[in-house]
């Protein structure tokens, strides 16, 4: 699908939340024959043209897998480049973001980042806390299963303190215990590389939602693949588990 020619302020049932695994920054790297890190750098250039094109066409939220809790068993030495490059990357970017009117945060828990890292992460939430554009959220040492059973420690201390009543726990109430809880469920997953997995990445706010699967690695998503994306979900029908006649009335 060429969609060069097309006019995107006009786009229509455009996502409200946009999930995205970036995908396959490595491979990108090694079928170039350049180091893995080379891939990951080239992957910020997509970061950055795909949160610019969200903020344009009017999405609202845009979760972007960065680092998942796995992400620690890779090699000691690709790790630490990551950091340093997140790092570098959220202070060179942050400014540009609050001059677009991004609302920066994260999800995950940062607290075992470098303390260097978590500095930065939080000045640029500070920064931009105010804004009332794009969200921009980076799910950093983030593990949806992980998340599941600190919501259920949490909700289960709240019980043992009398702050919470358990036959008042519902779906609601559950999602309010959750990393998510200031954002809607995506209504598109995207997944680059091929690979055919969710890779523990919001398990329970994906119940319903439309996933996109594309063989393109990260660092080459630019425009022209968003848009494919975005234009294959408005194509499709979303019946949350009814019939198309009721979707239709």
């Amino acid at each position: 699908m060429n969609v060069e020619n097309i006019d995107k302020s006009h786009l229509k049932n455009v996502p409200k939340h946009i999930a995205i695994i970036m995908d396959g920054n490595g491979r990108w790297a090694k079928e170039r024959g350049l180091p893995r890190i080379a891939g990951h750098r080239e992957g910020i250039n997509s970061v950055r043209e795909i949160t610019r094109i969200c903020g344009e066409i009017g999405v609202e939220f845009l979760t972007l897998f960065t680092f998942s809790t796995e992400n620690w068993s890779r090699p000691k030495r690709e790790v630490k480049a990551l950091m340093t490059l997140l790092l570098s990357t959220i202070k060179k970017e942050i400014k540009e973001l609050h001059k677009n009117n991004v609302k920066f945060s994260t999800i995950g828990d940062i607290s075992i980042l470098p303390e260097s890292t978590v500095k930065g992460i939080k000045e640029g939430i500070k920064l931009t806390k105010d804004n009332s554009g794009l969200n921009l959220v980076l799910a950093l040492n983030y593990g949806s299963r992980q998340e599941i059973l600190s919501a259920v420690n949490n909700i289960i201390n709240d019980i043992n303190n009398n702050n919470l009543d358990a036959n008042s726990i519902d779906e609601n109430i559950f999602s309010s215990y959750l990393d998510t809880n200031n954002c809607p469920d995506p209504d598109l997953l995207i997944r680059t590389s091929g690979e055919l997995r969710i890779s523990n990445f919001l398990l329970w706010q994906s119940a319903y939602t439309e996933m996109y699967l594309t063989d393109t690695y990260w660092p080459s998503f630019r425009e022209n693949e968003l848009f494919q994306a975005i234009f294959e979900f408005q194509n499709r029908e979303r019946r949350f588990g009814k019939i198309s006649e009721q979707v239709e009335n």
